[in-house]
């Protein structure tokens, strides 16, 4: 009863901060830290605490499945050189450096804890930062390369912890294996995470019932991340690949039903998890200030303020760097509007929070392993410098940026509905030679996509009462023309001329229209 007590505070206080998140506008993983931190000093309450075998298992699969289902690969492959400079390049170097200057400061941690730690705070966690994004704007390449990068960059991170844990517990550590290791690890992720996401894929295709069709869902990035854990490969990119793989095809496994119940799921699964994930960042921090031993507060936490500039620093260094290459997103947008594209290349620098991998990585450190406590505790002040410093400042660090709405490459969302609605017409055309008797739901159908077309509201269709016959036959139509719609847009993200987030936008909106044609 006590954890079940402590579960249902934790989920009160997670929908309240949210909410007031939500009121003043600042990343609600920021609020979560600190409403966690303030729980954690709360005399008798009960604290959830999981094991370290289980705590990546807990949280890193269905994250992970769950962002990149709904990442537009299309965007990912278009800008996959800037991605993995992010993901791999500056990863590494975060490792590196953070590994030397904690090496330096605390020689009893050994270079193989060292590297642990920094293997541990370099992915970041694009959540707090994207939710900024989207309700203040940025360009889509902006937030293609940030989702991006945050989802491969904790393969990176991962690959890179599992050496260095390795090498703290048999005591040694080859270059050369580690990076073979590293490119066999990455294949054979991906390779897994195909082979269970087409089967996912065809499981749902040939499944017909909304809540079965969601269980499997759920189960998916688990059957693709336990597999490869056992035998050594790269879980994560086994769970991203997989979540490409089905995202690719929910257009076409999915019925509207299904769709929107597994949305609607999934955002509840992402919200929950994330929220326990940060709340649990604060609570846990009482415990670990316990175990330090006779470390001062002082000294422990100045070693992780300064981590913190390493990381936050290395950033800026190597974004702006890197904007200086050859079809860097910098160069890109700097074609429009040099000054712009100076002021996002420091948002896209400011955005590298670290989160929910980061926490789940230094948890699951064996309980014997070396000074433990301590690279908790330094993880955890990163954490809370980057998603409090930097969450709650990013507001207006995107509002300085001053983007004037305009993407770099016109706005697809304006052309596919352009294109959707013309289709939509032109079905109707066909259909008043083949359904002469129904021309006023065919006028009101035409109505209301012209409609559409000049940005104006249309009430929903009322439903024909009268004969069933007469109902099915209206139905008919409907479906002929959002099914060609649907087609359409199909057609157009598989060409590439839309994403994958653009195709979902409409999708739903389709999706919602056959719904109500059912009411």
């Amino acid at each position: 009863m006590d954890i079940l007590g402590a579960l249902l505070v934790e989920l009160i206080v997670i929908a309240v901060l949210f909410e007031v998140a939500r009121r003043i506008g600042v990343p609600y993983p920021s609020l979560f830290v600190i409403g966690g931190l303030a729980l954690g000093f709360v005399p008798g309450l009960p604290h959830i605490t999981l094991s370290p075998d289980l705590v990546l298992i807990a949280f890193l699969p269905p994250l992970l499945f769950g962002a990149a289902f709904e990442t537009p690969l299309r965007d990912v492959r278009r800008w996959l050189w800037p991605i993995g400079r992010l993901s791999i390049g500056l990863v590494i170097l975060t490792t590196l450096a953070v590994a030397v200057v904690a090496h330096a400061l605390v020689p009893s941690l050994g270079w193989a804890a060292a590297f642990a730690l920094g293997a541990i705070v370099a992915p970041t966690d694009a959540l707090a930062a994207t939710t900024v994004f989207r309700r203040y704007g940025v360009p889509r390449l902006i937030l293609t390369i940030i989702e991006g990068e945050a989802l491969f960059n904790d393969a990176t991170a991962l690959i890179a912890y599992r050496a260095a844990v390795t090498a703290a517990v048999t005591g040694s550590f080859v270059l050369a294996m580690a990076l073979g290791g590293f490119l066999l690890a990455a294949a054979g992720g991906i390779a897994i995470g195909y082979l269970v996401g087409r089967a996912g894929a065809e499981l749902l295709r040939r499944t017909d019932d909304p809540p079965v069709e969601v269980v499997i869902s759920l189960i998916v990035p688990f059957a693709a991340y336990l597999p490869a854990q056992q035998i050594g490969v790269s879980a994560v990119l086994s769970v991203v690949t997989a979540g490409f793989v089905i995202g690719r095809r929910l257009g076409t496994a999915l019925s509207p039903n299904s769709r929107i119940l597994w949305f609607t799921t999934w955002k509840m699964v992402g919200f929950v998890l994330n929220g326990f994930a940060f709340v649990l960042i604060g609570l846990a921090l009482p415990d670990v200030l316990h175990g330090l031993g006779p470390r001062s507060a002082e000294e422990v936490l100045g070693l992780g303020l300064l981590i913190s500039l390493v990381v936050i620093a290395l950033r800026f260094v190597w974004v702006f760097a890197s904007g200086l290459l050859p079809r860097a997103p910098r160069r890109v947008i700097a074609r429009q509007d040099p000054g712009l594209a100076w002021r996002l290349t420091t948002v896209a620098s400011w955005a590298g929070l670290r989160g929910a991998v980061s926490l789940a990585a230094a948890l699951a450190l064996p309980t014997d392993f070396p000074e433990r406590n301590l690279i908790l505790f330094v993880t955890f002040v990163v954490i809370l410098v980057t998603l409090v410093l930097q969450g709650l400042t990013i507001p207006a660090v995107v509002r300085w940026a001053a983007w004037d709405g305009v993407d770099t490459d016109g706005d697809e969302g304006a052309f596919a509905r352009a294109t959707m609605y013309q289709v939509g017409l032109d079905a109707l055309r066909h259909l008043r030679t083949r359904w002469p008797d129904h021309q006023p739901l065919l006028d009101r159908l035409e109505s209301g996509l012209r409609d559409r077309e000049q940005h104006l509201a249309t009430e929903d269709p009322e439903e024909t009462a009268g004969r069933t016959q007469e109902h099915e036959e209206h139905e008919e139509i409907q479906m002929a023309v959002i099914n060609a719609q649907r087609g359409a847009m199909i057609e157009l993200r598989d060409s590439g001329e839309i994403n994958d987030a653009t195709l979902r936008t409409l999708e739903r909106e389709l999706d919602l229209e056959e719904l109500r044609m059912e009411a």
